[in-house]
């Protein structure tokens, strides 16, 4: 019988039988407690399922996420849920040119998009205000073409939508460019146009500090082809931390603690509560964000951030990898490699849930890829386009939410390219990825329905000993200001 027709019996039951449970409560004894607490742990433990029609219905085995307890469930096919950060209205949303403040693709022709401070591949990218100091754009476009791509960008608050300032307000010069640096791949099965941007460059020049969005695009900026965040910074006050065990006695072993204290000797602040932000971030990862933080404490020009709960972040465990940069062996994390319809397809190795396995050491690079093939002169032009199998063994699909492949490869975010599917006869979830050659990590995230921040936990295990990068962000906007200033930055690792 179907779980909710047994609990819609027990329920008629309950209140038909009332004055037998009052009667019972009259006079206590042992074994009118235990009916009473069996009743009422059977109504409890029951959950409500709406029923749905049975053609859009798949009759599966499943476990829930917080159990080990399978149930004879129904699992709606092709079940969608939001995107994070977006209002119930999506029909915008999911148009091709819609215009997101966020890192993202517009284009499947386009791949391998890195931005960082220049020479420094793994870097975020931000620079300092006034500084001779440059980041780097990158991207393939595998339609192998030369085309007109230029360049914009847009002056945005702390909370990533655009600020009140005009063009004219924060850029120097020009408001856009052309990107001209561009190279053919060579020696590949897969041919690709490398483009390149060194920016600022002669043309547009940002002239204030805060968050920005740079938007690539062909003729409009309105059919945007790529968006990349960027951060521009003021060495405005000093940001002293560390990150530590959780306080908390129950999350002293799973989780971390990153305390600080701001010093503004000379920058005057005027209400620390109200007119600063403070952003704490965890790898590169913006679902888990830390945000609007308070003070715990004001000491003359000092203002301490210590708590027990609010400044607390998951540990997680330390990245899966796997190794590309020489397709003729298998190296690390990899299964076989095949070659097949003038295409190389690499299978990784297996990957089974860690959250139930003690901690392992290992060195990782947080989530982030390096592009490298170890034969090349060039690796930006040589390195080969390989097809790379995901597989993730488990026993049945969870019910309540959705798997995702996370890292730089995936740009950090939960959508349909790096959402795996179930494969009922595997008992696994799977997922392909096209990338090029380097050297990768990610993580099996998992995001429940209706939820925007993902739990690694759940399936990679969670330690507070693991190795971690995390940064400060700190925003003012006094009174008068128009938009919000980005007046420090602070990295700490874990370990150090």
């Amino acid at each position: 019988m179907a779980q909710f027709e047994i609990q819609n019996i027990l329920i008629y039951y309950y209140f038909c039988s009332r004055n037998f449970l009052y009667k019972l409560t009259l006079k206590p004894t042992p074994m009118k407690k235990l009916i009473v607490i069996s009743i009422l742990a059977i109504l409890v433990s029951c959950k409500t399922r709406t029923p749905q029609p049975d053609n859009d219905l798949l009759q599966v085995a499943a476990i829930n996420r917080d159990t080990t307890i399978f149930q004879e469930i129904k699992v709606i096919e092709n079940e969608r849920t939001l995107p994070i950060n977006i209002s119930t209205d999506t029909t915008e949303y999911y148009r091709e040119d819609y215009l997101r403040y966020s890192n993202y693709i517009y284009k499947s022709n386009i791949k391998t998009v890195q931005f960082h401070r220049m020479g420094w591949e793994m870097s975020a990218p931000i620079m300092e205000l006034g500084k001779n100091e440059k980041l780097k754009l990158s991207f393939d476009d595998l339609e192998a073409d030369l085309k007109n791509y230029q360049y914009t960008i847009i002056h945005c608050n702390s909370d990533w939508q655009p600020s009140e300032l005009q063009q004219g307000d924060y850029i120097q010069g020009f408001t856009s460019d052309y990107i001209t640096s561009h190279k053919s791949s060579m020696n590949t099965l897969q041919p690709y146009t490398h483009y390149s941007l060194t920016f600022p460059g002669e043309q547009v020049i940002p002239k204030v500090s805060g968050n920005y969005i740079l938007i690539v695009y062909v003729d409009n900026p309105t059919n945007p082809v790529i968006t990349q965040r960027f951060m521009i910074f003021e060495p405005l006050v000093n940001i002293e931390g560390r990150v530590r065990q959780a306080t908390v006695l129950e999350d002293k072993n799973y989780r971390q603690e990153v305390v600080f204290t701001i010093q503004h000797n000379s920058y005057r602040i005027s209400n620390p509560y109200s007119s600063l932000k403070v952003v704490l971030q965890q790898n590169d990862r913006t679902d888990n964000l830390i945000t609007n933080l308070k003070p715990s404490m004001v000491r003359n020009n000092e203002l301490i951030y210590e708590f027990e709960y609010g400044n607390v972040f998951d540990g997680n465990n330390e990245f899966r990898h796997f190794d590309l940069k020489n397709i003729r062996n298998a190296y690390e994390g990899i299964q076989s490699i095949q070659m097949r319809d003038n295409a190389y397809h690499v299978f990784l190795s297996v990957g089974e849930r860690r959250s139930f396995k003690r901690y392992i050491q290992e060195e990782d690079i947080n989530g982030r890829y390096v592009i490298k093939r170890e034969d090349a002169m060039d690796s930006e032009t040589e390195s080969e386009y390989v097809h790379v199998y995901f597989t993730l063994s488990y026993p049945v699909p969870l019910i309540d939410g959705h798997v995702y492949l996370l890292g730089a490869m995936t740009s950090w975010d939960f959508n349909e390219s790096s959402k795996m599917i179930y494969n009922y006869p595997a008992k696994a979830y799977e997922k392909s990825l096209y990338l090029k050659q380097g050297y990768y990590n990610y993580a099996y995230a998992y995001l429940e329905n209706r939820r925007s921040d993902a739990d690694i936990g759940f399936i990679e295990g969670t330690h507070s000993i693991t190795e971690n990068d995390y940064t400060i962000y700190i925003y003012n906007k006094e009174p008068n200001d128009r938009y919000d200033r980005l007046i420090g930055i602070s990295h700490l690792n874990s370990r150090n």
